[in-house]
């Protein structure tokens, strides 16, 4: 399998791998440079070479793995039978130095509403490496007229992230097709929509976070619901409101979507650098 189709493989399958590239090859050795593998924790693509300079490579890759490092490093081996090895003598007489860049999982975020807050929020985010799901009820919301088709027109053309939109009458539905560590971001037209889509996500396992738009009066009258509905006061603690960064007064649109992207991209961060993958 070619290198790409690998890494799109793992990144379709959301399993965390390592490319590893032979960037500089001095004297001789088995592949030559720019030679590829990806590893995943369970299995590999490719080869740099075989013997011990590929297990090595393996080895580091796995460490990288479990360690849930996310910052590439350079490994160099030399080719000698006068070098030290754990996984048998390779005497080709060069030295290579190969680079190891961790490929993570991308985080996958569900925007629940595309009115002018939502898809002020929608274009930022999708500027990121992320998979991005816009969901709306309302068809006008998510007409080509208004929001383009995502990879070729309007304000997603030049989207980084791999944008899916899901015109919905019931939107919590989407709910059952989000990957495990989605979040979620819940800004309807609607807070009887709202509600519903908090009420639905708390019975959803395996969100990372779920964050909701809107006043303290607001989430006060959602939490009665949400405890008259069944739900404990220890799970009702996984909604976010208000949601955003601290600070900014302004309620414009894009001031709004600015601070709620700030927050959710820290809260990305802490998550990807506290919870190792194995």
């Amino acid at each position: 399998m070619d290198w790409i189709d690998a890494v799109q493989r793992l990144r379709a399958e959301r399993t965390p791998g390592v490319l590893v590239t032979l960037a500089t090859v001095r004297g001789h050795a088995p592949r030559n440079g720019g030679a590829k593998m990806v590893v995943a924790a369970d299995r590999a693509f490719g080869t740099v070479g075989g013997g011990n300079l590929e297990q090595t490579a393996l080895a580091r890759a796995r460490e990288l793995l479990a360690s849930g490092s996310a910052e590439p490093e350079l490994l160099t081996l030399t080719l000698s039978d006068r070098a030290a090895v754990d996984y048998g003598v390779q005497c080709c007489g060069g030295e290579v130095t190969m680079l190891l860049e961790p490929l993570p999982v991308v985080p996958a975020v569900a925007v629940f509403g595309l009115g002018h807050v939502g898809l002020e929020l929608a274009r930022i985010l999708a500027r990121h490496p992320l998979d991005l799901a816009l969901v709306d009820s309302r068809e006008a919301m998510l007409a080509p007229g208004r929001i383009g088709v995502p990879g070729e027109s309007g304000p997603f053309a030049d989207a980084v992230a791999n944008v899916r939109v899901h015109l919905l009458p019931v939107p919590e539905a989407a709910l059952a097709d989000l990957p495990g560590g989605a979040h979620v971001l819940v800004m309807t037209h609607d807070h009887a929509e709202d509600l519903a889509i908090c009420d639905a996500a708390l019975r959803t396992t395996g969100l990372a976070s779920i964050g909701l738009i809107g006043s303290r009066s607001k989430w006060s009258r959602f939490r009665g619901q949400l405890l008259e509905a069944g739900h404990d006061v220890a799970s009702l603690e996984r909604i976010e409101t208000p949601i955003g960064i601290a600070g900014i007064r302004s309620k414009e649109p894009a001031a709004i979507a600015v601070s709620v992207t700030a927050e959710l991209l820290q809260r990305i961060e802490r998550a990807a650098t506290s919870a190792p993958t194995t």
